[in-house]
């Protein structure tokens, strides 16, 4: 089924070949128009040129352009796919970690949760919703998928400013469940039914079922994955075989692997699986950014050992386009176009009910359903109380966040920071948003 797919921030080698390939190996979406869009016209022709190359030396039907022009690029869209970054991004990133620890907030990272997340959210949300607005002006019809962080906090603004644009986040978390469940209980993942949410990066297996059986397969996950986490090896030790060896793991399935074999950060982890009986589906790194005890519980040097090997490896990966399936949006699209009825496991929508014990304008990570009419989340209930606490925690920083951005507030920006269980002290804060204003001043200088 011919569709218009256009590629929001395809200048990204990783990225744009990522996504080409995996449209291109769809049968469902063979002879699509595949549209690369990017503010950076020298890497989005690298990418062009390579994508034609390869459609024309494997015979493939469908086509490519590339344009600069969002207006030009939208025009007839029927899906849209976001992953963007502003600035140089481990630099930015860095700062977003280090500039609160300098000031004596404990953050164990700085990505998504904590100051951290909040200074990511209000540099990268503007131009997600510049190119909201164009969307919803060009194509409204179109179905807009995102992958750029902090997925939460970015989706949550978008349907507060859109509240009529189909927009959904996805995240790859998820796919660590597949690698280390079979491991754990000894059975293909095909055999299980799981079913996880919470939010993005915030997320716990909810319930998990042997299909053939219906019986209950979390008492045994809860007796074995302590065992089988606390023997994973450092990412030190990862780290060095790779460095000797010169071996580079393939970004996407391989690198999941990899990450449910040796990210040995899971100390927040284990406390969660113990304490709260809930397994999260991500390690401390993620889950850890949104609970203040997680600093004191975490692996730091687990931690820091992965940002150092990931950072080495991103700067050194050379991606190639390849007729295999690494993302789960494909099989979205196509859902949608054949009317699949199928689950997808983990997506991010407005809650509005979905999660009984929230409210319901925050976006959520749950189940959905996909069809000809869209994907749907499936009804979760209301969460285990202790669970549902560590959630409810992250409420009003995402509502002034969402606010800080719509009204260019700095007054609400800081309301955010005193309002985030990270922050436990009030010296020192405001100055430290002001620094952060000053050192990104060409993100964060509409604040006032």
């Amino acid at each position: 089924m011919k569709q218009r797919i256009v590629l929001v921030g395809a200048g990204s080698a990783q990225f744009g070949y990522g996504t080409i390939g995996d449209i291109l190996q769809s049968k469902v979406l063979a002879g699509s128009e595949i549209v690369l869009h990017d503010i950076n016209p020298d890497t989005l022709a690298v990418v062009a040129q390579n994508g034609r190359t390869f459609i024309a030396e494997h015979g493939l039907l469908g086509s490519i352009s590339a344009t600069t022009n969002r207006a030009e690029a939208f025009g007839g869209a029927d899906f849209i796919i976001i992953s963007i970054e502003v600035g140089n991004r481990f630099e930015l990133w860095e700062q977003d970690w280090r500039i609160p620890q300098q000031y004596g907030v404990q953050q164990v990272y700085g990505e998504n949760g904590g100051p951290g997340g909040l200074f990511h959210s209000l540099r990268i949300i503007p131009p997600i919703l510049d190119i909201c607005a164009d969307i919803a002006k060009i194509c409204p019809q179109a179905t807009v998928f995102n992958f750029s962080n902090p997925m939460s906090r970015i989706c949550t603004t978008v349907h507060r400013a859109f509240p009529d644009l189909k927009f959904i986040g996805m995240c790859h978390e998820i796919g660590s469940l597949p690698s280390f469940l079979p491991r754990i209980l000894g059975v293909p993942y095909e055999a299980l039914e799981v079913r996880a949410a919470g939010l993005n990066h915030f997320s716990v297996v909810l319930s998990a079922k042997y299909k053939e059986s219906g019986q209950d397969a979390y008492p045994e996950i809860r007796a074995k994955a302590p065992g089988f986490f606390g023997a994973m090896p450092s990412m030190a030790t990862v780290h060095k075989y790779f460095k000797e060896t010169g071996q580079r793991p393939r970004f996407g399935e391989e690198l999941a692997k990899l990450a449910t074999e040796a990210w040995p950060e899971r100390r927040v982890f284990q406390v969660i699986l113990e304490k709260f009986g809930l397994m999260p589906i991500t390690s401390d790194s993620h889950f850890g950014e949104y609970i203040p005890w997680a600093y004191d519980a975490t692996d730091h040097k687990g931690i820091l050992d992965f940002y150092r090997f990931y950072k080495e490896y991103l700067s050194n990966i050379q991606p190639v386009i390849e007729l295999r399936l690494k993302e789960r949006i494909i099989p979205i699209i196509e859902g949608i176009l054949t009317d699949a009825g199928y689950v997808e496991e983990a997506v991010n929508l407005p809650n509005n009910g979905l999660i009984a014990n929230l409210p319901d304008w925050i976006v959520v990570e749950v189940p959905a359903t996909v069809d000809k009419s869209g994907v749907h989340g499936i009804p979760m209930g209301s969460l285990p109380h202790g669970f549902a606490g560590l959630l409810m925690n992250q409420v009003a920083i995402h509502d002034l966040t969402a606010e800080a951005v719509i009204h260019k507030s700095k007054a609400l920006a800081l309301q955010a920071l005193l309002v985030d269980p990270i922050v436990n002290q009030y010296q020192g804060i405001e100055e430290m948003l002001d620094t952060m204003i000053e050192y990104q001043e060409k993100w964060l200088g509409y604040l006032k």
